[in-house]
């Protein structure tokens, strides 16, 4: 399951999709809160992973909702949080060990490659861990750190780290980013505002909903298709064929003329002749 938070004018709206892109729930709040959150994850049962952005007040409203669900930390989002703090091109070389440690992210294939990547982690923290706690007086004379960029980045992505969400797509094989909900709701409905510019705030919320209204399923049918079973591969083309010309009927495909499809020469005035 994948949630994720939409600005609409000074609302935000919170939506839930499953994995494979169906709208299961959404909530309007005036800020991404524990009781927001909550409100929204009450209206589902828990399910096995959930994928975030890392939203405030999500992972508390996660162990106290659905305290045996799983937390994966969307990958996108982290590498943007961090390129917010160390800019695209760092001038410091932690700063550029940092940036390139992040973005590597997303060439993880494996548990090993993951492992590797925490021992990187952990070496650059003994490389260049002190300058995260050095301190510099400003000239209004109070203490500050020197490298603050750097400290917010590194602290994020140690607490990332520390709290195990991460790597959880590799155990249990789910989207390690929210790039489905992005593309699959948040883009129609940033692209419907973007088509009737000039609503209301009110207008834009009703519009969304209608919106969403068109897209959403009932949770028990979420709950049918998710326990229903694959069907079975549509059978090859060779064999429709083979069978058509077994039981004497038409040709599925061929150079052959027929009168019915209407595409070939005609006398009189269909054919202006």
């Amino acid at each position: 399951m994948l949630v994720d938070g939409v600005w609409i004018g000074t609302w935000c709206l919170l939506i839930v999709i499953s994995d494979k892109g169906d709208l299961l729930a959404w909530q309007w709040c005036a800020r991404e809160s524990i009781a927001a959150w909550t409100a929204l994850l009450e209206q589902i049962p828990a399910p096995g992973i959930v994928v975030s952005d890392g939203g405030s007040g999500l992972p508390s409203a996660l162990r106290a909702t659905w305290p045996e669900t799983q937390h994966q930390r969307c990958m996108f989002h982290l590498q943007m949080n961090t390129t917010r703090h160390l800019t695209r091109n760092p001038r410091t070389a932690a700063g550029k060990a940092l940036r390139e440690l992040v973005m590597n992210l997303s060439s993880i294939d494996d548990e090993e490659d993951a492992i590797q990547w925490q021992l990187t982690l952990e070496q650059w923290w003994q490389t260049f861990g002190h300058l995260t706690r050095e301190r510099t007086m400003f000239r209004n004379g109070q203490w500050g750190f020197t490298h603050d960029r750097l400290r917010k980045a590194w602290l994020l992505i140690r607490k990332v780290t520390r709290d195990g969400v991460l790597f959880t797509w590799i155990t249990y094989g789910n989207p390690r980013t929210t790039s489905p909900l992005e593309g699959g709701i948040n883009s129609p409905i940033r692209d419907l505002l973007r088509r009737h510019r000039g609503m209301s705030e009110a207008h834009r919320r009703r519009a969304v909903e209608w919106l969403l209204v068109l897209r959403q399923i009932p949770l028990d049918e979420a709950l049918t298709l998710a326990l229903t079973p694959a069907p079975a591969p549509a059978p090859d083309d060779d064999d429709q064929d083979d069978e058509a010309q077994d039981i004497g009927g038409p040709a599925l495909y061929d150079t052959g003329l027929d009168a019915s499809e209407g595409l070939w020469e005609r006398a009189g005035w269909a054919g202006r002749g």
